[in-house]
């Protein structure tokens, strides 16, 4: 850390010590299926109950010191709050009201999933803390990474999973609204909620170099205990839907059913296929049709 300049604003200090920690979690195997859809339903909604767990104690955090000077110039709930968002989404994907009494939810606290654990007592130990600065480390690895492709990955997921985005209805926690209406936020709203949200981390950082240190510092934790979720994911027998759905045939196999339905049809309309004796042809015909699809699929 002694060869950062930390006359540097915050945000762009942030931007460049964290660089290769984000790269690192984006690249792991957890990242890349869950960014693609290509987590099994239940384990997305069990990765939700996770970051529902991480957002419930940032927030409430955050709420508590509202007012710190560090804190006050990026504090908008009404804007950022995730955490009612997931809650829904996970509803939603359940289809129950109390999701905290589901299966899913009661194994992953009855569990010993340290990574999840130290998370969450990290974020308690900081709220507790006559300092509580570094959380906006925390704000920043988690707020700007929902914000940023925010919308593309809704979308994806919505897809993978068959939700609804027009409504909503599953995906709300990548959803945020106008910095200044209650609207949907277009791809160039969230550019600007971004911009409002680096401000306020370079009016932190005019507080002074400790202030600085401390959320440069606590950053680097922040990806850390961010890539622990990723590795409590289950990534077996997990193939990316968007994958699945580009899959094709080969050419040659495609050409050959096409040939078949032609020759069917032209068998049809040339061979007279009436009565008992006609029937009989049908029949043999889409027995032709359906082994010929069955030797080209495996």
């Amino acid at each position: 850390m002694s060869s950062i300049d930390y006359s540097k604003p915050l945000a762009t200090l942030l931007r460049d010590s964290t660089h290769e920690a984000h790269d690192q979690v984006a690249s792991s195997e957890g990242a890349k299926l869950l960014l693609s859809g290509g987590l099994s339903k239940e384990e997305y909604t069990r990765y939700l109950m996770m970051l529902w767990h991480v957002y419930d104690v940032l927030e409430r955090a955050l709420d508590r010191h509202a007012t710190h000077p560090s804190l006050e110039p990026t504090y908008n709930p009404a804007l950022l709050a995730r955490a009612p968002a997931l809650s829904s989404d996970i509803a939603y994907l359940l289809q129950v009201d109390n999701w905290k009494s589901h299966p899913i939810h009661v194994r992953l606290m009855s569990s010993s999933h340290t990574p999840l654990r130290t998370y969450l007592a990290r974020l308690e130990e900081l709220s507790k803390s006559s300092d509580p600065s570094a959380l906006l480390a925390h704000s920043y690895v988690r707020y700007l990474g929902d914000l940023s492709g925010g919308q593309t990955i809704r979308h994806t997921l919505a897809k993978a999973y068959g939700l609804d985005e027009t409504s909503g209805l599953g995906v709300s926690f990548y959803a945020f609204k106008e910095l200044r209406s209650s609207k949907l936020a277009s791809q160039g709203e969230m550019k600007r909620i971004k911009d409002w949200f680096r401000e306020g981390l370079n009016a932190a950082g005019e507080k002074g170099v400790a202030v600085k240190k401390a959320v440069v510092q606590e950053a680097s934790t922040a990806f850390i205990l961010n890539a622990g979720l990723f590795d409590l994911l289950d990534t077996n027998d997990n193939e990316p839907l968007v994958e699945q759905a580009q899959k094709t045939y080969p050419i040659a196999s495609v050409i050959a059913v096409i040939a078949a339905i032609c020759l069917s049809h032209f068998v049809l309309v040339i061979g007279g296929f009436t009565g008992d004796k006609g029937y009989e042809k049908l029949i043999a015909f889409e027995r032709f049709i359906s082994n010929l699809w069955d030797q080209v699929s495996k």
